[in-house]
């Protein structure tokens, strides 16, 4: 005997929105990944840690690890240092 629940409307359905797909970005560098690490990213004007999450789909910290090796190499040069993220360029003889 429940009368109370009888009585009872549906609850609302909300829309659950839209779900972005998660990401599967490597987390080691292969032989591939390394080789176009790099000879691409020199060639690039503007380095930082999501260019290379989005055009050679490694994540975050893998990023960051290859960008401070890249730069004790002299491959590339720091532009602007923050803690929120660093900037980098590539490294060239003259002025650019």
């Amino acid at each position: 005997m429940a009368p109370a629940a009888a009585g009872k409307k549906q609850k609302k359905k909300w829309s659950k929105g839209k779900v972005k797909d998660k990401a599967n970005h490597a987390v080691i560098l292969d032989k591939a990944t390394g080789e176009k690490l790099a000879k691409d990213v020199q060639s690039y004007r503007l380095i930082t840690v999501a260019v290379l999450v989005d055009r050679l789909k490694i994540n975050g910290s893998l990023a960051r690890t290859a960008l401070a090796d890249l730069e004790e190499k002299g491959t590339i040069k720091k532009v602007v240092a923050h803690s929120s993220g660093n900037i980098y360029t590539r490294a060239v003889g003259g002025g650019d």
